[in-house]
């Protein structure tokens, strides 16, 4: 009831990420969270460097001294285990981030046919087939064919972005010809012709020893470490065919467990379709709720809080919305860069904990802060991500006061509010927002409250509330601010 989910990392992150969860657990426990959703656990073709999207061996979970360590960026394979354990403890369920997409660091060259494409229309193919190079065979030498004896080659693969020809190395976006086709497989995302291709060594859906191995990996992964649930990486760059197979296998035959998709798209007509496609049986990040507020923390007072909610995910399928304010990707120097502004976070943040269908997930750097330093055009550039403040105090609110039926006051350009109306174990609440000036509602909380005396919460307003004798109130809210008010004693 009322779940909360802490993505406890961010891309910039440093140290032993798994020793410092082991620390936090129960301090993240008691604010109430439920699920904590880790990075990808997997060896990167970086190392100890990678942050687990560059991935090179789903079996290695920093186990192997492969690619230069064997430890992976957040610590070793023993470690993210004892962070599971200390999760089950606290009673935190896990989410694994998967990468499913792409490998990436070949062990071997292999000669292979490809077929340079446009990379702003993936569908028109340049000159030509040709004889190249290319490192499309993974051997994992360092694991030894332990857990799995599966090599990958070309066979495996779509495309690719680096070739070599008469050991020139030459970059583009490269067609690789298969058995399984010289096109690119149709049943993923239209962006750009056809978005099958991300980065890397594109995996080859259409070969059943794909298929067949990436089952048998889910199920090893699965039994390994007991995670609760997955977190599903660049969906829209995958075949949906292959996905709605996987998810049913996991599901029938592993675990019936809770798995979410990033699935990228602004407008929630496109992520409502894929949803469709799987049957309804994940859930989906609100990418369209995030631009919402990332708007409106740009637009200031010009922005229309009416509309905060309109056309998102949390509107349209709630059940299976996954609500967020900002994740790894959004942060400033990333290549979807969509940083909410610090003075509206507050006000996301009270949207979406104190909402009656939202699941929330908390990023790392509004709880706890974040500062990190990026090259940008040759100088370094240091970003400091401040903490919300009041994050901690939204969070104890969701827990004590956000039950029961949700009624909208959306009736207002700047000030919108909201009242839960709580349920037999927990009392409810009013929810106000004000993106402009100081701000009121006039609501009838129940008629059976009449003098009941509500305070805010948050303490942005100092007044009380007393209700009149229909169980009304006239409730306030600072400028560019928001209050949760609750009855006193409660």
């Amino acid at each position: 009831m009322n779940g909360v989910i802490i993505q406890f990392f961010h891309w910039y992150h440093q140290g032993n990420l798994w020793q410092e969860f082991v620390k936090k657990a129960d301090i993240l426990k008691s604010m109430g969270f439920s699920a904590v959703w880790f990075p990808p656990a997997t060896k990167c073709v970086l190392g100890i460097d990678g942050r687990g999207y560059d991935v090179y061996d789903l079996y290695d979970l920093g186990e192997f001294d492969q690619k230069g360590s064997v430890a992976t960026r957040f610590g070793t394979r023993d470690e993210y285990l004892k962070a599971i354990e200390k999760a089950h403890e606290a009673g935190i369920s896990v989410y694994a981030d998967i990468v499913l997409n792409h490998r990436m660091g070949g062990d071997e060259k292999e000669e292979v046919t490809v077929h340079k494409v446009n990379e702003e229309n993936r569908n028109e193919m340049i000159g030509e087939p040709f004889s190249a190079s290319a490192f499309t065979k993974f051997t994992f030498p360092g694991r030894k064919g332990q857990y799995s004896d599966f090599i990958w080659d070309y066979r495996c693969f779509s495309g690719i972005d680096i070739i070599y020809k008469e050991e020139q190395e030459e970059k583009g976006v490269f067609k690789i010809h298969n058995e399984y086709g010289e096109d690119w497989n149709p049943s993923v995302s239209s962006q750009f012709g056809n978005y099958d291709y991300l980065m890397g060594n594109d995996v080859e859906y259409r070969n059943p020893y794909v298929v067949q191995e990436m089952k048998n990996w889910i199920r090893w992964y699965v039994e390994t470490t007991g995670i609760d649930g997955l977190r599903l990486d660049a969906l829209k760059h995958l075949s949906s065919d292959f996905l709605k197979d996987w998810i049913t296998y996991i599901k029938a035959e592993v675990k019936d467990c809770f798995i979410m998709g990033e699935f990228w798209k602004d407008k929630v007509e496109k992520i409502s379709d894929f949803s469709g496609r799987m049957d309804d049986t994940i859930s989906f990040f609100d990418v369209p709720l995030h631009y919402n507020f990332f708007r409106a923390s740009k637009e200031g007072k010009d922005y229309d809080l009416r509309n905060i909610i309109k056309d998102t995910f949390l509107e349209w399928n709630p059940m299976l919305s996954v609500s967020f304010v900002e994740n790894h990707d959004t942060q400033k120097f990333q290549a979807l860069e969509s940083a909410v502004k610090d003075w509206f976070k507050p006000i996301a943040y009270t949207l979406i904990l104190m909402s009656e269908n939202a699941y929330p997930c908390v990023f790392y750097p509004d709880l706890f802060s974040a500062e990190y330093v990026e090259m940008k055009d040759d100088e370094e550039v240091k970003v400091i991500m401040p903490r919300v403040e009041i994050l901690t105090k939204l969070l104890e609110a969701r827990q004590r006061f956000a039950y029961g039926e949700q009624v909208n006051w959306f009736d207002h350009p700047n000030c919108i509010a909201w009242l839960r109306k709580g349920d037999g174990e927990h009392p409810g609440c009013v929810v106000i927002i004000s993106n402009s000036e100081d701000g009121y509602k006039e609501i009838t909380v129940d008629a059976g409250l009449g003098g009941a005396v509500f305070y805010d919460f948050l303490q942005h307003r100092k007044e009380e509330v007393v209700l009149d004798e229909q169980g009304k109130g006239i409730f306030h809210v600072a400028s560019r601010s928001s209050s949760i008010w609750v009855m006193k004693n409660h």
